[in-house]
């Protein structure tokens, strides 16, 4: 397989852009649970993804990481730091900085390739180093808005 022809891959300064997230801690099978909250809280807070961009931040891989210590947080931008809240939603920042970036378009199954391919060929190959921070996504369209085979993901991996 040639990797090189399937990822264009891009390197931008990233503004700094503060979020506020869930945090999920534990199994990746009971993600679905913390995204049916978090959007809950968001539409409690009047921030639909038409106006409020949507992020994951992806600190574990799930297939070499025990599920009980999988960390994935789900987050959208907000201009204004989040108050205390019953949710457990939280006050974070993408810090402003280089970035590679990769637009996969489709289901999340296929996106594993594209992190892996920026994580191991393209970081090897660039001459750049990781950023203290983790990789992550922007969902720029996503079901049930458009079918999955539309949705649209912007992968992000912090560098310098």
């Amino acid at each position: 397989m040639n990797e090189t022809a399937e990822f264009n891959v891009a390197v931008i300064d990233y503004p700094q852009t503060p979020i506020a997230v869930m945090e999920h801690r534990g199994s990746p099978n009971l993600l679905g649970s913390t995204i049916h909250q978090f959007i809950a809280w968001r539409k409690r807070n009047h921030l639909p993804p038409g106006q409020s961009k949507t992020f994951n931040l992806l600190y574990d891989d799930p297939s070499v990481t025990e599920p009980d210590n999988f960390r994935f947080d789900i987050g959208c931008s907000v201009d204004h730091p989040v108050k205390e809240n019953d949710y457990g939603v939280v006050n974070k920042v993408i810090p402003a900085g280089k970035c590679a970036v990769v637009r996969h378009i489709g289901s999340d199954d296929g996106m594993g390739a594209a992190v892996h391919y920026l994580y191991s060929t393209w970081l090897r190959d660039s001459g750049f180093e990781l950023r203290d921070f983790p990789i992550f996504l922007e969902r720029v369209s996503f079901f049930p808005d458009v079918p999955e085979k539309d949705m649209i993901t912007d992968i992000y991996l912090p560098i310098h």
